[in-house]
């Protein structure tokens, strides 16, 4: 195998920009996309992530530099294995109003690489539809060898918590631990290392609109995450005969087919349709210094619009250290009753609205309307708490947030992992006494 130049801590910076690399000098053509012939007898390709006539600001594409057409390969026939992996519809059974939370998933006992790794807990849409997420939790125990990965339904949201990932992709290496996300847009080759040996997080299968940064109105130029601090690779390649099996997700079914060598020999790229990570202890943290907890909105990382403004068919929401300071305020969030439908996971630490149940690898979910908010003992705490200056530390959660109802897949509803007992995290509160 070789990948040039070699070093996966080598980034291209800054989110959404139109990006150029090479692996090999002279490799990207000058002044035309695909001339006649491309030096070295290279293979001009252009992955597209949007419609041709999106408007210029919506519109996603780059221009790949190959040793041989992504087009080469003999037919796909219908994958049998991760059987635990579903997509929408999802309507495996009946979506409940009740309050749902799981322990976390635990590691991989049998021998599981990412894809056969992956759990669907929920989901909403469909990929025919091009709007609605599948959420997934991964559990791993060995790398991607011989085969990668290509989701023709959507891009990939990865948010490692359990063991630091390293992504081959067809635009070069990424390397995501803990704490820090990746996103693999729809359509990306791709094979997923375990560096540490064993790997455990979460996936948000995004459908609709690709994420972006979200606007930022009244808070200004500067606040929550900067394009600057999102990093794509530099162009790397593998040139190697090695058997390599593609595995494609296509409108919700996992397909196979085998090349003679590796479909990750993308020479030179350009473009601003890019895999990229991010590091969320670089995210700019805006909140409250008077009163009131601030709507989660607030600690938007990435949304992926719906057709209606400011309605998000998901929303990416971290709640990471911070410094609390609002007087005269109940600090944890509220209890609250909600349009949109959330799905949590928790990173590391504690959860500042729940004091016990809620573990990092675990999960809950809160649909449209249905009330939740803090236990009882968070409540009881938090009423009483000095309200000096506290700061939130050694934490970092994290929601898929969406404007359609999150339902459950089968696994989700019938595994030991579901917590019987959630509701009574919420039972014996006080009824408050008014004078009458």
């Amino acid at each position: 195998m070789i990948v040039r130049p070699g070093s996966d801590t080598s980034y291209l910076s800054g989110f959404g920009s139109y990006f150029e690399t090479e692996a090999v000098a002279g490799a990207l053509p000058l002044g035309q996309n695909s001339p006649q012939c491309v030096a070295f007898g290279l293979y001009a390709e252009q992955l597209s992530g949007s419609a041709f006539t999106a408007p210029r600001h919506e519109n996603r594409r780059s221009w790949l530099y190959r040793l041989r057409p992504s087009a080469s390969h003999a037919p796909f026939k219908p994958y049998d294995g991760a059987k635990l992996l579903r997509s929408g519809p999802f309507d495996e059974v009946i979506a409940s109003p009740n309050r749902l939370r799981w322990d976390p998933l635990p590691d991989a006992t049998a021998d599981a690489d990412f894809v056969d790794g992956l759990t669907t807990y929920a989901g909403n849409g469909a990929p025919d539809h091009q709007a609605g997420i599948g959420i997934h939790l991964y559990a791993a125990n060995r790398s991607m060898t011989g085969r990668v990965l290509l989701n023709a339904d959507g891009e990939l949201l990865i948010v490692p918590q359990s063991g630091a990932l390293k992504l081959r992709t067809e635009f070069g290496v990424l390397t995501v631990a803990p704490g820090e996300i990746a996103v693999v847009p729809r359509g990306v080759r791709f094979a997923v290392d375990l560096i540490d040996g064993t790997a455990r997080g979460y996936v948000c299968e995004n459908y609709g609109a690709a994420f972006r940064l979200p606007e930022l109105g009244p808070i200004g130029a500067n606040g929550l995450a900067n394009p600057r601090d999102f990093l794509s690779p530099i162009a790397a390649f593998e040139d190697t005969d090695t058997p390599t099996e593609v595995i494609q997700k296509f409108q919700g079914r996992l397909w196979t087919t085998t090349l003679p060598w590796s479909p990750l020999d993308v020479v030179a790229w350009h473009g601003n349709l890019t895999p990229y990570k991010y590091d969320l202890a670089h995210f700019n943290t805006i909140n409250t210094v008077s009163f009131d907890h601030p709507d989660p909105s607030i600690f938007t990382v990435l949304t992926s619009p719906s057709d209606t403004p400011g309605t998000a068919n998901c929303d990416f929401v971290i709640f990471p250290p911070r410094w609390m300071v609002a007087e005269h305020t109940f600090r944890p969030p509220w209890f609250h009753r909600n349009v949109m439908s959330e799905f949590m996971g928790l990173v590391l630490g504690a959860y500042d609205a729940k004091a016990g149940g809620f573990a990092p690898g675990g999960a809950s979910l809160h649909n449209s309307m249905n009330g939740h908010g803090p236990d009882r003992e968070s409540y009881e705490k938090a009423i009483v708490a000095n309200l000096g200056p506290h700061k939130i530390e050694a934490t970092l959660a994290f929601m898929f947030e969406s404007r359609w109802v999150i339902r459950p897949t089968k696994f989700a509803d019938e595994t030991p992992l579901k917590q019987l007992d959630y509701d009574h995290c919420w039972a014996d509160f006080k009824k408050a006494e008014v004078p009458r």
